[in-house]
């Protein structure tokens, strides 16, 4: 990847739970990011303004002292601490649940107020893919410069859109480039964290922003997650053999002599096996792991 003035800026990182978080994928990176880099909370949305607490339930929690606690819904920008070297901001929190105008415009406000340069918006969305093989990551960007220089593609999704939609156009409304990097999770496993795809993000993270991530002990968690999944497979014949297929699916559309007529070729068939004629179905990304929301899709 070449230097590039992205690269360099003052970043944003964002990722919010929820809709946008299959797995707990992208809040899981931007926590690892947050407990090695020297950051603090510089902004605090109003909770009561944006947040549904029947949809978006506060948890409670025993801090580090033992004691019960409350936590609240919401959303925080950190920043670099005043002896901090970083240049790296990150926004973390839970899709909020109403008024995403004024959400937005206080974010936006933030953006402003500290200068920041580009954001970076990750996301993990279900797929059908299969746990065995690497975890695709699709990044896009609505700036033709970025796209330029960090060599990725234009989104041609139409449709419903989450909260990091509406903040990437925001911000480049204000003339502030976008990434977003999304994770495909696989769908069968959707009620446990997914480890592999946070060091997925991670791994992408890395790379994008120039930036040492220690992924302390991501990689053991991850075998045993993709451990564990095999063992639930093992005793579930039906469960085994779809995976088969997605890994069949997968390896062909990755073998290096697969051209663009064998891959459709071997969806339609895997396709008419599902019996539901056409990829993502049931809301999800397609057989491909290449997501249904505003991110790339081929």
């Amino acid at each position: 990847m070449t230097d590039n003035g992205f690269l360099h800026g003052r970043l944003l990182l964002v990722a919010f739970e929820g809709w946008n978080d299959a797995g707990e994928a992208a809040t899981g990176a931007l926590k690892v990011l947050q407990e090695q880099l020297e950051v603090v909370p510089i902004a605090e949305v109003d909770a009561e303004e944006y947040f549904d607490f029947q949809f978006n339930r506060p948890n409670v929690t025993v801090d580090d002292e033992g004691k019960r606690v409350l936590v609240w819904p919401g959303a925080t920008v950190f920043g670099p601490g005043d002896e901090a070297e970083s240049r790296v901001y990150l926004l973390i929190g839970s899709e909020p649940s109403r008024n995403w105008r004024s959400f937005t415009a206080e974010i936006m406000a933030t953006v402003v107020a500290e200068d920041i340069t580009g954001v970076v918006l990750l996301g993990a969305m279900l797929a059908d893919v299969p746990h065995t093989r690497p975890i695709s990551i699709f990044s896009t960007s609505e700036n033709p410069v970025v796209r330029s220089e960090l060599e990725i593609e234009r989104s041609t999704y139409e449709g419903p859109v989450g909260i990091l939609s509406i903040l990437a156009d925001a911000a480049e409304q204000l003339g502030v480039p976008t990434v977003s990097v999304w994770a495909s999770v696989p769908h069968y496993v959707h009620n446990a964290p997914s480890p592999k795809a946070t060091l997925a993000l991670l791994d992408r993270l890395e790379e994008l922003i120039g930036v040492s991530i220690d992924r302390g002990e991501l990689a053991d968690e991850s075998s045993a997650w993709e451990t564990g999944i095999d063992a639930l497979a093992g005793e579930d014949e039906d469960m085994a053999a779809y995976i088969q297929q997605l890994e069949q699916a997968r390896d062909t559309v990755d073998s290096p002599e697969a051209s663009g007529e064998a891959i459709a070729q071997e969806f339609e068939r895997y396709l008419r096996k599902r019996g539901d004629g056409r990829a993502g179905g049931d809301g999800r990304a397609g057989g491909d792991g290449r997501p249904d929301e505003p991110w790339r899709r081929d």
